[in-house]
């Protein structure tokens, strides 16, 4: 399903002064999207080293194509999505696609994978010239709290954790969310998403 909306409209929403609400982010958070750089490296050079030659070549097709800011109204739709685990025990999985959906709201973005045992459902918005995820992961059957709802202290107790995540477009057809040092199971998550 592609949004039509008027110019004027489009960029109102997009606008950072509508945005700047929605910015705040729990310190722990925060702190993950500043060790951004240091997460992905350590935990892409794990990958490489340890996965398994197919796992490797979906990491290589999830990370290729130059990456763009992800924050358009063309974002809007129905996804597949795939899970990639990039370090902790594994070194490097990948999952078979799940579904998810981005829909536009009058104040941004709301993004939810729908299928799957993990799930995560939250918010993209623009924050330092960046798309940034913020959200709610949590395992299917649980109703999680919005992530302004989080406690400042909250900690994951396994069901439910605080998702932060860079968002990047490659192409009108693919995208990606870069999650690093996610709260469970590996060292950086990468959710690769295709229509």
């Amino acid at each position: 399903m592609k949004i039509t909306l008027p110019l004027a409209v489009t960029l109102a929403l997009l606008s950072p002064a509508s945005l700047l609400a929605q910015a705040e982010l729990r310190p722990a958070d925060q702190a993950r999207l500043d060790g951004y750089d240091a997460a992905a490296g350590d935990a892409l050079l794990r990958a490489l080293a340890e996965g398994a030659p197919d796992d490797v070549a979906a990491l290589t097709t999830a990370l290729s194509g130059t990456p763009a800011v992800a924050f358009d109204p063309s974002l809007a739709g129905d996804w597949k999505c795939r899970t990639l685990k990039l370090g902790g025990p594994a070194g490097l999985i990948a999952y078979t696609p799940f579904d998810c959906q981005i829909t536009l709201r009058a104040d941004g973005f709301e993004f939810e994978k729908l299928s799957g045992s993990q799930r995560t459902k939250g918010r993209i918005i623009m924050r330092d010239g960046r798309a940034i995820y913020v959200g709610v992961g949590f395992a299917a059957g649980e109703t999680p709290p919005d992530y302004p709802d989080l406690p400042e202290d909250f900690r994951s107790d396994g069901r439910i954790q605080a998702d932060v995540a860079v968002v990047e477009r490659v192409s009108p057809n693919r995208a990606r969310l870069l999650f690093p040092a996610p709260a469970v199971e590996s060292d950086f998550d990468i959710l690769e998403l295709t229509r």
